[in-house]
């Protein structure tokens, strides 16, 4: 009965690993930016799609956690360090790389390393904090990574026609996001009621929207969508 309940609790933390597994590969597939990598697919498209699988394990490990009453502090620190892998250091890498392609190997390509150092102390903070269940205190971290997922895919194609400036800005201003006081609304929902819920409804049509309109890229607009919305919107 006991090893029974040993493995019920350690099925959560294994769909956290492979989160973890999912974000270190990505990071690995980053440095192969332009390569011809997996599946015919360049490098940087296969991390966007091991970024998107750490999300799926990262919604898996809370959903199987309350499912088995398996809920731990090891289990929140362990997804804590996982999350800092596949969606602080994979996006930070792969904008690393492209800024490396477009820029010749400039040094101001190491301003990416700023994402993953916000990104931990955005989760330290998450960690100790006690007021953020439904809202959060700044941008979580798994929204950076879909943000530098849609930007990363327009820059892939336009990195010679944007400025290394405009990159840097969104790179410093995205770290600052993770660690400001703004409230943002989470899309966890207790009921469907369109008057409590409005701001998460309108943000999911508004996402759609951006994918149609922009494809990938749209994302990266959803994400900038959410800022704004959140910064309008008052959170308790």
């Amino acid at each position: 009965m006991k090893m029974l309940q040993a493995i019920k609790n350690n099925v959560p933390n294994s769909i956290t690993c492979m989160n973890l597994l999912s974000g270190t590969l990505a990071v690995i597939a980053a440095f192969h930016c332009f390569e011809q990598w997996w599946w015919g697919l360049q490098g940087y498209q296969v991390a966007f799609i091991l970024i998107g699988a750490a999300a799926l394990f990262d919604f898996l490990d809370g959903f199987a956690a309350r499912l088995l009453h398996a809920v731990s502090p090891l289990g929140k620190e362990l997804d804590s360090l996982c999350d800092l892998v596949s969606f602080g250091l994979a996006p930070a890498m792969i904008v690393f790389n492209m800024m490396w392609q477009a820029l010749d190997g400039s040094p101001v390509c190491y301003v990416a390393v700023l994402l993953p150092v916000f990104g931990a102390l955005r989760l330290a903070k998450f960690n100790i904090s006690t007021d953020q269940t439904t809202t959060f205190s700044g941008l979580p971290i798994p929204a950076n990574a879909i943000f530098w997922i849609g930007f990363a895919d327009f820059y892939a194609v336009q990195g010679n026609n944007i400025s290394q400036w405009i990159v840097v800005a969104l790179i410093v201003a995205f770290s600052l996001l993770m660690v400001c006081p703004l409230r943002m609304f989470s899309l966890k929902m207790h009921n469907i009621t369109l008057k409590e819920n409005w701001s998460q409804f309108l943000l999911v049509i508004g996402f759609i929207a951006f994918v149609i309109i922009a494809g990938l890229p749209g994302l990266a607009w959803g994400i900038l969508f959410y800022i704004v919305l959140s910064a309008c919107t008052p959170q308790k």
